[in-house]
């Protein structure tokens, strides 16, 4: 009998930015690195004989927590990695939500009927997911291996292996959260699954103790979509939001590239790119729409503005003694060692740890 951890990958970027990831590669945030521990200590003294994952970054990232500790080498399987959502692939899912909506209701709920240009089918994905899990079947033979995956296989997985339609995977299937554990078993012919989705490594007390109180955005909404200011019209709106949202000196909003959240029709956030590799010169939500998890979806927005241009890290000078001093530190930023000229900068890693990139 050959037994399988069939393990969801922790909280990446996308998942807390409202970002379609697919096949893109994103980092974990400092909430999945606490997930990947959390994991660690779970399966603590667990025989574990070999290690398979796919081959993007937050899998690999997340595989670490069992290879690490046992000295194993991970094997790379490509056909793991997360469904390719072609044109949605690094959109977020506000603006997918209001350009794709049909599209966006068969994703998670007819996956027999979702198409997307560019995108693989379900159909496609379930395929060669399950090709994969028979091959590492059989090659461990008598053994106990972990196999490290993404929301949308591991649902395809899990249902078909349990006798459920592709049609009918969206309402009898759930996502599993980060991080959640199924254990399967083989027989040398059958995969058979014996629990899924089990999370109960996120529900001890060593790890809600780091859990913040605020809310967050979660996988059922869709999120922010954004763009650019349209100035000289917004210009009046535009002010109003800033001098409610942002306490001291700021910049003129014709100081640098910037873009507006919108929910629905209604802009609710403004986040504005400095001229320096890094630079957020404004981040700010409507008074009214705050503590719904879209501040954290601006800073999303400077992520995947400045890494593509070669930044490892984001930096901020909020107003000193401030109520965004205490938003940027819930977003993982930390006063940093040497402020320069300006004084009270706050900084925060956004590079790759190279030891899980390609």
């Amino acid at each position: 009998m050959t037994t399988i951890y069939l393990i969801r990958h922790a909280e990446a970027e996308g998942n807390l930015y409202r970002i379609a990831q697919g096949q893109d590669d994103s980092s974990l945030t400092d909430r999945g690195w606490r997930q990947v521990k959390a994991l660690e200590r779970r399966f603590d003294g667990v025989p574990i004989d070999a290690v398979y994952t796919s081959d993007l970054y937050r899998t690999r990232a997340t595989a670490s927590a069992l290879y690490l500790p046992r000295g194993l080498t991970p094997h790379l399987v490509p056909e793991l990695r997360e469904i390719h959502v072609g044109v949605w692939e690094r959109k977020t899912w506000g603006e997918i939500t209001r350009r794709w909506p049909e599209q966006m209701a068969q994703f998670g709920r007819c996956m027999d009927r979702w198409h997307m240009e560019g995108a693989e089918t379900p159909a496609q994905v379930l395929e060669r997911a399950l090709g994969a899990m028979r091959r590492i079947a059989a090659e461990n033979d008598g053994r106990t291996a972990a196999v490290f995956s993404h929301g949308y296989v591991i649902r395809l997985l899990l249902a078909n292996l349990q006798g459920i339609s592709l049609a009918d995977t969206g309402e009898r299937m759930p996502t599993g959260d980060n991080t959640a554990v199924s254990l399967l078993e083989w027989d040398g012919e059958t995969l058979r699954v014996v629990r899924q989705n089990d999370n109960s490594h996120l529900l001890t007390p060593e790890y809600l103790a780091g859990e913040k109180v605020r809310r967050r955005a979660n996988g059922l909404e869709p999120g922010l979509y954004f763009e650019p200011p349209r100035l000289p019209e917004q210009t009046a709106l535009l002010e109003k939001l800033l001098s409610d949202a942002w306490e001291g000196a700021r910049p003129a909003l014709e100081d640098g590239p910037a873009l507006v959240g919108y929910l629905g029709e209604e802009p609710v956030g403004l986040v504005q790119f400095g001229l320096e590799p890094g630079e957020i010169a404004l981040a700010c939500v409507r008074r009214d729409c705050r503590r719904r998890g879209f501040g954290v979806q601006l800073i999303g927005q400077a992520v995947y503005h400045w890494r593509p241009l070669g930044a490892e890290r984001l930096w901020v000078r909020p107003p000193a003694g401030s109520a965004a001093e205490a938003f940027f530190r819930d977003c993982g930023f930390s006063p940093a060692k040497e402020a320069g000229a300006g004084g009270n900068r706050w900084e925060k890693d956004i590079g790759f740890d190279p030891r899980f990139q390609g």
